[in-house]
């Protein structure tokens, strides 16, 4: 079985979080959240609160095949924190999926990571990172997948999941969603 951990803060982007995790946990994937915070919660922008997540120090990249960041202010804590850069390190070298939708893209582009590559993000965030903005709702570019916006939550999620199950597993979710 697919494995795949998510990373959140306080004021993560609740559309963009739990429209990834369900097409994920629908194309058969486990998903595993984790949090920065020394309490196993967090509280979405939008009030949605998030119990039971497991700490940040419990992170093994070697268990997950993707890791994905949501945005949302919380994107900020993820950028000032050396260990989610750690781990985004971990997961780039060993040429594993990294999503990053929103804002989120913006902490891959100012690691350098989108030197060269066709990404997407949040339109006004997007900075000049060495590659090309193509301001697509889902971008993949190798085991790169970014998102621009909360609107573009489901065409992210199968872009996830295309990058980390292949084709016929979108197809099968497509359909089970009427997409």
């Amino acid at each position: 079985m697919k494995k795949a951990c998510m990373i959140v803060d306080d004021g993560f982007e609740e559309l963009e979080l739990v429209g990834a995790y369900d097409i994920l946990v629908r194309a058969g994937v486990s998903v595993d959240i984790f949090t920065l915070k020394s309490a196993p919660k967090a509280a979405g922008k939008c009030g949605l609160h998030l119990a039971d997540l497991r700490p940040l120090d419990q992170l093994r990249t070697a268990h997950y095949d993707a890791l994905v960041l949501a945005g949302g202010p919380h994107y900020a804590a993820l950028k000032n924190s050396a260990r989610v850069k750690e781990i985004i390190l971990d997961f780039y070298n060993a040429g594993k999926v990294i999503g990053a939708i929103c804002a989120s893209p913006t902490i891959l582009g100012e690691m350098g990571l989108l030197k060269g590559k066709n990404y997407t993000c949040f339109t006004s965030m997007n900075a000049d990172f060495g590659g090309h903005f193509t301001g697509d709702y889902a971008t993949t570019d190798g085991k790169l997948v970014t998102g621009k916006s909360a609107a573009a939550a489901v065409d992210f999620g199968l872009a996830l999941v295309e990058a980390v199950c292949g084709k016929e597993i979108v197809h099968q979710v497509k359909e089970s969603i009427y997409y």
